[in-house]
C-alpha cells in the first residue's frame, strides 16, 4: 500500500515538473516576442524549476 502512495507521488512531480517546464517555454516565447525582459526571465527560471523538479 505504501509503495502505492511513493509512486503517486513521484508521478504526480513528473508531471508538475513537465507543467512548469512547458509554462516557462510559453513565458520565455512571450516575453521574447513582446519584448518584455521580465516575463522572458520569469519564464527562464520557472522552466529551470521545473527541469529540476523533473
Amino acid at each position: 500500500m505504501e509503495e502505492n502512495k511513493i509512486m503517486k507521488s513521484g508521478t504526480q512531480d513528473r508531471a508538475e515538473g513537465k507543467f512548469h517546464k512547458v509554462t516557462g517555454k510559453l513565458r520565455e516565447f512571450t516575453g521574447k516576442k513582446s519584448i518584455n525582459s521580465r516575463l522572458k526571465g520569469h519564464g527562464i527560471d520557472e522552466k529551470i524549476s521545473g527541469k529540476a523538479q523533473k
